[in-house]
């Protein structure tokens, strides 16, 4: 057997991973599942930036909330806020990056939105802040691709080699990452830099 099918699982992602991408691509569901499976923290960085009432910190309360947050030996976080990705990047032993294409990601929010109808705040978001959908938001989503992943792209490829880059492009991805991580399977790492974003060469 080989060294890399006799780690743990934890021991293929390192202690503390960050997940990013578009809106309804899956990040906290796929923290959640990392976290069950891994046994690590999860914390969902939108019930730590929004106040009850869809509240904003200031700029500066959000960076130094983030460097309490990721000041743990051990986490998962979920979350993209690109005012402090660097914060999150230096501490972290791998990004996983939910690189999913528009329509899936679209699909997800207005799944997201029914389940949650009523005015209910779904579990990963603050108190106070019931489900929402509204063209903002569906217009971020829509130009992800085009206007967001660039910057996240730079983002990560500044802090290369020192992490681990995943990147999953469809949800079937996902569930196989998911499968062979808790299979203990060296195979999970087959998505490790096979495909890495520009600057991580």
């Amino acid at each position: 057997m080989s060294d890399e099918r006799e780690k743990k699982p934890s021991a293929m992602l390192g202690k503390r991973i960050m997940i990013i991408g578009s809106g309804g691509a899956g990040k906290s569901t796929l923290a959640r599942r990392l976290g069950s499976l891994l046994g690590l923290d999860v914390v969902h960085l939108d019930s730590h930036h929004w106040q009850s009432g869809w509240q904003a910190p200031s700029r500066e309360q959000w960076r130094q909330k983030v460097r309490m947050l990721v000041a743990g030996e051990s986490w998962i976080i979920d979350g993209n806020y690109g005012n402090s990705i660097d914060i999150r990047l230096e501490r972290a032993d791998t990004v996983v990056f939910l690189d999913l294409p528009k329509w899936p990601c679209l699909w997800g929010v207005i799944c997201r939105r029914l389940k949650h109808r009523g005015g209910r705040t779904r579990l990963d978001m603050a108190e106070g802040c019931p489900e929402q959908l509204d063209w903002d938001f569906l217009k971020w989503i829509y130009n992800f691709q085009r206007d967001s992943r660039p910057r996240l792209i730079e983002a990560i490829g500044s802090c290369c080699p020192q992490q681990q880059v995943v990147m999953l492009r469809t949800r079937r991805q996902i569930d196989v990452f998911v499968q062979e991580l808790a299979a203990n399977d060296a195979r999970a790492l087959s998505l490790v830099r096979a495909d890495p974003p520009a600057g991580c060469d």
